[in-house]
């Protein structure tokens, strides 16, 4: 398509900014005052323009509402010292959404929509990102069937959207979870691979079981025989075992491949930490926790980029977890992470780019 697509502008006659308290910000209840959209039509994504949010007007014969076509991503526009905004690993984001869009019959997005209409909208958004220590602007790209037909098949029409809403922390303290050994949360040869609206559904009620339980989260097992760690909650998971950082391989197609995960290891590969991309059993980790060689468990993931884990159930008992220490892996890797998306120190991987 054409590098140089023309992007409407319908600005809102008002804004939300001056009634939001950037100091509170709870993880997605406030959205900017625009949003970017563009309409699959005829085979090309066309009609690109920037407008007021408001609610959509769905048929409700919708493709979505009744097959749940729909994939999107999530990521994140941090403010440095300068006032600049910086934005990690859009493209990756890009190159993710893509590869689920594809396995859900979805059209790709070209590179050019997707960056551009995510620049345009930070411009016109500009002041929604947080100027507060920690705080950022999360990014909610996603696509879905627009069709207005009951019948099971592709959509031939999609809508591609942006929406922006400021956050703060998502996890206020460490969490504690529970290892699942009923529910599966993905199989080989599903969609676990993808980040499909469907598998966030399908993972609502062993977590709502977990959290009335006094849980925050679970760690998910395979889904054929329950014995290996894969995921925790909606993130990657990571251990450190006798000094060693332990993370699932993404390559089974059960398990997102996370951008964040991906940064995590990148650097710990730089600080001279080993690592062992396989599966932790659910026995190995019982043992580590017993014979006291767990020394970290945390989740990685674009809303909390790293979340301690204080607790882990196993087979109905408590393992409380040592307390984090100032040196711990997880804390240098977190201060790290942040320091490149807020622009603190120098950007080696060019995960950054600059609005």
């Amino acid at each position: 398509m054409d590098k140089q697509f023309k992007i409407d502008i319908t600005k809102g006659s008002s804004s939300k900014l001056e009634k939001t308290n950037f100091d509170e910000l709870a993880f997605g209840q406030v959205t900017s005052d625009h949003m970017f959209v563009a309409d699959y039509i005829e085979g090309k994504w066309q009609n690109f323009r920037i407008e007021p949010y408001a609610p959509l007007q769905v048929n409700p014969a919708n493709a979505t509402l009744h097959y749940g076509q729909s994939v999107f991503e999530g990521l994140k526009a941090y403010r440095n010292e300068q006032g600049e905004i910086l934005v990690f690993r859009g493209d990756a984001n890009q190159k993710r959404l893509n590869e689920s869009a594809k396995r859900m019959c979805i059209p790709e997005i070209p590179k050019e929509i997707f960056m551009e209409g995510m620049r345009c909208l930070l411009e016109v958004d500009r002041e929604w990102v947080p100027k507060q220590a920690g705080c950022s602007l999360y990014l909610r790209p996603f696509i879905f069937a627009a069709d207005d037909y009951l019948g099971i098949r592709p959509s031939k029409k999609y809508k591609f959207m942006i929406l922006a809403s400021p956050v703060g922390k998502y996890y206020a303290k460490p969490v504690a979870v529970k290892v699942e050994t009923r529910f599966a949360r993905a199989i080989e040869g599903g969609t676990g691979a993808a980040k499909a609206a469907g598998n966030y559904a399908g993972s609502l009620y062993p977590a709502l079981k977990a959290q009335k339980d006094g849980y925050d989260q679970l760690l998910w097992t395979d889904g054929k025989t329950h014995q290996y760690i894969e995921e925790s909650g909606t993130m990657n998971v990571m251990f450190v075992i006798d000094g060693v950082l332990i993370t699932a391989p993404t390559t089974t197609g059960t398990i997102l491949k996370g951008i964040t995960r991906d940064s995590v290891l990148t650097l710990a590969h730089e600080m001279g930490m080993p690592v062992e991309e396989r599966f932790l059993t659910v026995i190995e980790l019982e043992e580590a926790l017993n014979s006291g060689k767990l020394e970290e468990a945390f989740g990685t993931g674009t809303a909390a980029t790293v979340a301690f884990i204080r607790l882990i159930n196993i087979h109905g008992k408590d393992y409380e977890l040592k307390e984090v220490a100032p040196t711990a892996f997880s804390v240098r890797i977190l201060e790290a992470l942040d320091n490149i998306k807020y622009g603190k120190v120098e950007d080696k991987y060019n995960w950054i780019k600059k609005y």
